[in-house]
């Protein structure tokens, strides 16, 4: 008798066999996801091994030195170890073109985070390998961004309570757990979570698969992104993973189907777990909505499977999931059309539509003038603020969507004088002004090393857009925004005493109007949004994608003082009016 091992907290829903059609299916599958670029090049993929050894190197090297400024001698310090993990999409084996690689670097109990932002930072920059770094030891798990040999690395640290670490320690011991603090923890949960999901699936190449479309997928429909309220690259995969358990038998395409159609019916906020949720030795917090009112306030909980489990999707926000509900179900509709042969994979990864969706946007610009370094600290500190800003703005009445792009946009300027940079911070990001910006010299991969730009005056932007679904029964009524933008703005100037240097760090939060949106954020070959005619808009009085005509941008000027402008957008009756604060500092 046959006996099918069961994964997951309950029996499969079906251990039937594809059949041929769902087979055939799967390999137009595969095809696409090639041509869509899905997979890298082997020589990419000997660069990422030969980077990894760098850093194994580095690593020893790190340890060694730490060991020695610490009076041991050169055969304890040699014996002290060090180890690189990885764990995110590489360790999963769904990388793929221009993916980052998320390392940990595990030291023995005697080498500090401390040690990390000052050594090992030093010893990175060292390598000519090295193209960019920005440490953030003040992030929720402490890390050091590079750039390095072309490839983005996020460099996470946690030092364990034993005096070795050899180059075949795993980290499967909950023991390995004991006396860590909080950020060491989580900084271990990375590689402990990707590692479990492993051994988890039935069948990981039909996981890898899976994960690649929805991967593809998410980012396509522009709802990839943790930090923006999204689900990040561990929590898809928990979630594919779990159609796995539950489809142990079935081809790629199938568990894709499935997907979709199990999570656009799935009755939120129950839980998606891949196995019990376990005890362990610590006297650590383990995600229970029973007890913490935070766990209960989860909205799409997806739960990791390593000890101690926590929730992988805190960040999702109402907005962000009516959005990612909304997805679920195209997804359903474009899978059974493709298994009803009226469609092909090709139609599953089309392009959002962020960028038309909407009457009003918000923009949020943080800009600087200084280094590299100090912008990719300022503008990321924006970046991971942002869902807070998204919280308040969906709580106001009038707001049915605050909905966040997932991906800022970038731009460096040169500048000569004061005034210069003034103006290019004005007039950038309205299509009404960016025109101007011709005017000044653009900072490009092609450029950047050019003596005429390595020696001029920056300014480099960053800049987030959130498209506004709002609702005013009565055409007189106005949605007030200063508030909540004013909170945000001050919440990200007061971080910390840097970001309070007025001449070197700037935020802006301003609207923009569907018809004054920037060319850069639509791509070559896409078409500007066509405005509709007073009558067309006549005849849509419940338009979903109302479309308003081109006023002229209301912007404030660049105020070093950190003055809060209040401004408000007037259109025709048929429009909603929204008066929303421009803050610039």
């Amino acid at each position: 008798m046959n006996y099918q091992k069961v994964y997951g907290i309950t029996g499969p829903v079906s251990i039937a066999q594809s059949t041929a059609a769902e087979n055939k299916l799967n390999d137009e599958l595969v095809q696409e996801l090639k041509k869509e670029n899905s997979f890298e090049t082997e020589q990419e993929t000997a660069n990422r091994v030969k980077v990894l050894e760098i850093l194994q190197k580095l690593t020893e090297n790190f340890v060694f030195k730490v060991s020695k400024n610490k009076n041991m001698s050169d055969g304890m310090a040699k014996d002290s170890g060090g180890k690189v993990f990885t764990f995110g999409s590489y360790r999963l084996g769904v990388h793929g073109p221009g993916s980052d690689i998320d390392t940990l670097i595990v030291v023995p109990k005697h080498v500090t985070r401390e040690d990390f932002f000052t050594v090992f930072d030093s010893l990175l920059r060292e390598r000519p390998e090295l193209e960019e770094i920005a440490p953030v030891p003040d992030a929720f798990v402490p890390v050091i961004k590079v750039k390095f040999s072309g490839i983005s690395i996020d460099l996470l640290c946690a030092r364990l309570d034993i005096a070795q670490v050899p180059l075949n320690l795993t980290l499967s011991d909950k023991n390995l757990l004991r006396n860590l603090d909080e950020k060491e923890l989580r900084a271990l949960n990375g590689t402990r979570v990707t590692d479990e999901i492993l051994e988890l699936v039935p069948k990981p190449n039909v996981f890898r698969i899976t994960l690649r479309a929805i991967k593809l997928w998410a980012q396509r429909r522009a709802i990839y992104a943790n930090v923006f309220g999204f689900p990040g690259g561990v929590a898809w995969a928990m979630l594919v993973a779990r159609i796995c358990q539950l489809y142990p038998n079935a081809c790629s395409a199938v568990v894709l189907n499935r997907f979709f159609k199990i999570f656009s019916e799935w009755k939120w906020p129950q839980p998606v777990v891949l196995k019990p949720i376990e005890d362990g030795p610590l006297q650590v917090r383990v995600w229970n909505p029973k007890i913490y009112a935070q766990d209960r306030s989860h909205r799409m909980p997806v739960i990791t499977p390593a000890y101690p489990s926590m929730c992988a999707t805190h960040n999702i926000t109402e907005s962000t999931k009516t959005i990612i509900l909304k997805e679920f179900a195209r997804g359903v509709q474009v899978t059974n059309d493709i298994f009803s042969n009226k469609g092909n994979w090709g139609d599953l990864f089309k392009k959002h539509t962020f960028f038309y969706e909407y009457k009003f946007y918000l923009t949020i610009t943080a800009s600087t003038r200084g280094t590299d370094e100090e912008h990719l600290k300022w503008s990321g500190l924006v970046e991971s603020k942002l869902r807070l800003l998204i919280l308040k703005l969906e709580a106001l009445p009038g707001i049915n969507l605050a909905h966040p792009y997932t991906k800022p946009f970038e731009s460096t300027y040169c500048y000569t004088t004061d005034e210069e940079s003034k103006t290019i911070l004005n007039d950038y990001g309205s299509h009404a002004t960016e025109g101007t910006l011709n005017n000044f010299l653009k900072v490009t991969d092609d450029n950047k090393n050019n003596d005429d730009v390595k020696d001029k005056k920056k300014v480099r932007i960053t800049t987030m857009y959130i498209g506004l679904n709002v609702n005013v029964a009565n055409k007189k009524e106005k949605i007030d925004i200063h508030v909540p933008c004013t909170e945000f703005f001050n919440l990200c100037r007061n971080f910390n005493e840097e970001y309070q240097k007025s001449d070197l760090y700037a935020l802006s939060i301003r609207y923009v109007r569907l018809y004054d949106l920037p060319d850069a954020v639509y791509d070559e070959g896409e078409s500007r949004p066509i405005k509709k005619s007073s009558k067309t808009k006549r005849k849509k009085r419940d338009g979903e994608d109302e479309l308003t005509k081109r006023v002229r941008s209301e912007k404030s000027s660049y105020d070093n003082n950190a003055s809060i402008l209040a401004s408000k957008v007037s259109s025709s009756s048929s429009d909603n009016k929204l008066p929303v604060a421009s803050t610039t500092a």
